[in-house]
């Protein structure tokens, strides 16, 4: 029976599909598992609990989350219902006054069909139904929400018909403008209510545009308009041309900044178009100059409209700035640059090339770095979208391909984390809760699941910013809580890293958590929205038995001076089937048996150790020496411990964590035997 001593010391790998349990093959294996559950696989390689969530205030229902960061010291995170925005900020709802929620009154019904694009205190809001919106900040409790009032475009083809167009003035507001017929307006029904606000743009005499907005129908072939430009002269032309946005053609559906331009994509009429705004005037589409002299042009800043040319007509689901534009649609990828990769886009040079045929879900991409991190059409997978050196080319690849089964409940929103966790967390429609620890420089890719605290959990909603210290995650998380389904706004508490052993009292390892101090107390309160839930309890950094809710408060067995109290959960680690100690081939479907094992920990404190199937054993912390009026000492360092394994028919580690303490693992040394008969 041969005798083995291997070493985990990588679990960056994440938590491996069923699928792949036979695959001992694969390099990264020793750094897979098969769960790891409320836990963060480092990018150097150790595992640590994630934090809990702190309880910021009740939802609105399953509402959407949006960060929005005007810098590290004023980020904000916005929560959009099918009808009204509130504001958060350093880990609280924005209030004025005090008690009374900032709210402003949203168009949007469903919130996650929005494609929000921020600039400075602006925020542009589009969706293919309603016409755009900017939302502005001036201070933390002055907002305001409005349509956006474009200039001059964008436009459809230029009039092919004999038909006129004949304004009565040629500057001013209310001015008539009648069409010689209806012949080449709106496929011959003529203008309508659906036209008002729509853009329409004229030439007089070859040598002057001007374009103005339909403030009025007055029927099929007159309207009333608002000059924006003044027209060349109050003569029929049939050089003209109609906006193309309106509540009859449709708005874009999605949009980001590039290259000083702000770029839209995809109204209902002309899926596979795109527009960009004129460099530096955001709200200014103009796609030439107005002329008479010099004559008017087409100048490298003036607006752009470019359609796709694709063999399949799919719909422009996504924007994404980086080196390139990048846009996501249901039948693949496309790469919108400069045909000389040396110079900013203008109207004469824009290209695109498909970048892939994976296809796309309208959920919004999130960018690490160089690469694009977007769902895949089937919403059933990750994909990196990346420049591929050994191709010249950018190509996609399946980045959660080992785990498919964490995001089978089809993803429904990204955020990434990038500090302290470098993680890409992904809310499925599901309401379960995945993340990717990813880091593509050090080909560090690995998932791993999150259940928060409670009972029926569901996450509805995530989104991050960052702050001067950190990236902050923030979530809508629906409980059942005394029988009664509610919503709630929690924060991901900061990473703990103890400087001292006083520091175990700001451990944060509860869910929806709230926090004490003060004066020493036996009565804790502010807890109503736990009415009726067992609670887990760190008093002074120790473990304080659970308490029942009751009121909104609950009573300590002594005097605390600061508390954690908030939904208890478990950090699960289990290793894949350990392949080591064969003399005779692989170690697979043989008889095994740990009978050692020595974790190398960090900043540790109340552990369980087993195997899957069998009682875990609580690790000893406490040495005769320590007073028992004070919480155990975190540990960091090696322990030895010989539990009680069985012969199996594999040799697997089971590591937990259920009580309010912090645990990170930085390797395991197993020592097993193997019967090779």
């Amino acid at each position: 029976m041969p005798r083995a001593a291997p070493i985990l010391t990588n679990f960056n790998a994440g938590e491996w599909s069923p699928r792949l349990y036979g695959r001992v093959d694969l390099q990264r294996y020793p750094n897979a598992a098969r769960e790891m559950r409320n836990l963060l696989p480092l990018v150097e390689g150790a595992v640590t609990k994630r934090p809990g969530t702190r309880h910021v205030a009740q939802a609105l229902g399953a509402t959407r989350l949006l960060g929005f960061e005007f810098s590290t010291e004023q980020a904000y995170v916005l929560e959009f219902s099918d009808s009204a925005m509130r504001i958060y900020r350093n880990k609280s709802r924005v209030e004025s006054p005090p008690g009374s929620p900032v709210q402003l009154a949203t168009p949007w019904n469903n919130p996650f069909e929005v494609s929000f694009v921020q600039s400075a205190d602006t925020l542009y809001a589009f969706h293919q139904n309603f016409a755009p919106r900017k939302i502005t900040r001036t201070s933390d409790t002055a907002w305001t929400i409005a349509i956006v009032d474009w200039r001059d475009g964008p436009y459809l083809d230029q009039n092919v018909t004999a038909t006129t167009l004949t304004p009565a003035a040629t500057t001013g507001s209310g001015v008539t403008l009648t069409a010689s017929s209806t012949a080449g307006i709106n496929a011959g029904a003529g203008f309508a209510a659906v036209d008002v606000g729509r853009a329409v743009r004229i030439r007089h005499s070859g040598t002057t545009w001007g374009w103005a907005k339909i403030a009025s129908i007055v029927s099929p072939t007159q309207v009333t308009i608002d000059i924006g430009q003044a027209f060349g002269g109050t003569t029929a032309s049939a050089t003209w041309q109609l906006g193309a946005w309106s509540q009859r053609t449709g708005w874009p559906r999605a949009a980001t900044f590039h290259e000083e331009r702000l770029w839209f994509a995809s109204s209902s009429t002309q899926i596979q178009t795109l527009w960009a705004s004129v460099t530096g005037d955001f709200e200014n589409l103009a796609p030439t100059t107005y002329g008479p002299s010099p004559a008017p042009a087409t100048l490298a800043d003036n607006g752009i409209t470019y359609t796709l040319a694709d063999d399949r007509v799919n719909a422009v689901l996504w924007l994404s700035s980086g080196d390139v534009l990048t846009a996501g649609t249901s039948g693949g990828e496309f790469i919108i640059r400069a045909s000389n990769l040396n110079e900013a886009i203008t109207p004469d040079n824009v290209t695109a090339r498909r970048g892939s045929t994976r296809g796309s879900a309208q959920v919004q991409p999130v960018r690490v770095d160089d690469a694009v991190l977007y769902v895949h059409r089937n919403r059933r997978s990750v994909l990196q979208l990346a420049y591929e050196i050994q191709r010249d080319a950018y190509g996609s690849s399946d980045v959660s391909r080992l785990a498919r089964h964490l995001v089978r409940g089809q993803v429904k929103q990204l955020a990434f984390q990038q500090e302290p966790f470098c993680a890409v967390w992904a809310c499925m429609e599901d309401g379960s809760l995945a993340a990717m620890t990813y880091l593509r420089e050090q080909e560090v890719v690995g998932w791993h699941r999150h259940q928060l605290g409670g009972s029926a959990v569901k996450v509805r909603s995530v989104a991050a910013i960052t702050t001067a210290t950190e990236t902050e995650l923030w979530l809508v998380v629906e409980r059942v809580v005394g029988g009664f389904t509610r919503y709630s706004i929690e924060v991901l508490e900061s990473e703990f890293y103890a400087g001292s052993s006083s520091d175990l009292a700001n451990a944060w390892f509860v869910d929806a958590g709230a926090q004490y101090s003060g004066a020493a107390t036996t009565t804790l309160s502010g807890l109503s929205y736990l009415d009726g839930e067992t609670v887990a309890i760190l008093a002074n950094g120790a473990v304080h038995p659970p308490r029942v809710v009751v009121g909104g408060a609950i009573t300590l067995d002594y005097p605390v001076t600061r508390a954690i109290v908030g939904l208890p959960y478990t950090a699960r680690l289990e290793s894949m089937n350990l392949e080591a100690g064969a003399a005779d081939g692989t170690a697979q479907g043989k008889r095994q048996r740990v009978h050692r094992i020595v974790l190398r920990l960090f900043q540790t404190v109340g552990i369980e150790i087993g195997w899957p199937g069998g009682a875990l054993d609580e690790i000893p912390w406490r040495s005769p020496a320590d007073p028992m009026d004070a919480p155990p000492a975190l540990f960091s360092g090696d322990k030895r411990v010989a539990p009680p394994f069985d012969w199996e028919d594999h040799a697997r580690i089971v590591v937990q964590s259920s009580l309010p303490t912090p645990m990170t693992i930085t390797a395991l040394m197993p020592r097993l035997v193997t019967n090779d008969g």
